[in-house]
């Protein structure tokens, strides 16, 4: 899985425009199913970057860097890609029993200085950074970004091989299974960052249809010492989990700052 998620890292630039324009949005993947039975069972993805969470009203998601992965932990292709003014949408057939994943991500570099009285911005890659030479202006500032936003679907029993970390910027390794949350029972979910458990972490859960409440309803919650959080969803129905790290990394021997960020679209199911 981790070449597949380097590969993203060339679409990075694109995928990090639109996170920057949408920090007062909200970026979600929201499958027709999250879980089914049977033989030749379909799914259809939509993704959007929105005010309203699962209603499509600001922007598309970049299918770019979107990539399956299938129970065994191999790329699934993702068909039938389209991307219209507010929503993008593909097709995945499942083929073989068990969990699979369905991320979008990336990673990038942020850079701002000074030239000409003016305050310059720029977004890409490492390879870019450099051969750009961006790294060599007068006073450059220079951050890094990870980020990922995923969802989970099931085809008979759930499976746990494409949880394998990455051991780069926030992932989510479960204690409770995505697609085995319930309404009125205790959910547990592992967050880690680098590899590492990420302590601390403030983490937002909210129910969908947000628009057709007066408020959020949301969660506010923070990691233990192991990376864990634990909540209990009131009510059935879609929800969103947000969260973000800050930490440090080294590129071409300086120390710079690094934003990860993580959201997941998951279910509980009634009781």
């Amino acid at each position: 899985m981790k070449t597949t998620f380097l590969k993203a890292c060339a679409v990075a630039a694109l995928a990090l425009t639109i996170a920057g324009s949408a920090s007062a949005h909200r970026a979600w993947m929201l499958p027709s199913s999250f879980t089914l039975s049977g033989e030749g069972q379909w799914v259809t993805v939509d993704g959007a970057i929105s005010n309203n969470l699962f209603y499509p009203n600001h922007h598309a998601m970049n299918l770019d860097s979107v990539t399956v992965f299938g129970p065994d932990g191999k790329p699934v292709e993702a068909q039938n890609k389209a991307s219209g003014k507010y929503r993008s949408v593909f097709d995945i057939a499942l083929e073989k029993e068990g969990t699979y994943r369905i991320s979008s991500g990336g990673a990038g570099y942020m850079a701002s200085w000074e030239e000409g009285g003016e305050r310059k911005r720029w977004r890409g890659t490492a390879e870019t950074l450099k051969s750009e030479g961006i790294e060599a202006k007068p006073g450059v500032q220079v951050t890094g970004n990870v980020r990922r936003i995923e969802t989970f679907v099931t085809l008979g029993a759930p499976t746990t091989a494409v949880f394998a970390t990455e051991g780069t910027g926030l992932e989510l390794k479960p204690v409770t299974h995505p697609n085995d949350v319930y309404a009125g029972e205790k959910v547990s979910f592992q967050l880690l960052v680098d590899g590492a458990p990420a302590e601390g972490v403030e983490v937002d859960i909210i129910r969908g249809s947000d628009r057709y409440r007066d408020s959020e309803d949301g969660l506010k919650l923070t990691t233990n010492a192991e990376g864990i959080l634990t909540f209990t969803p009131e009510e059935a129905g879609a929800y969103w989990l947000s969260a973000s790290a800050e930490g440090k990394s080294m590129l071409n021997g300086k120390e710079i700052g690094v934003r990860s960020s993580y959201v997941a679209t998951f279910e509980a199911l009634p009781h």
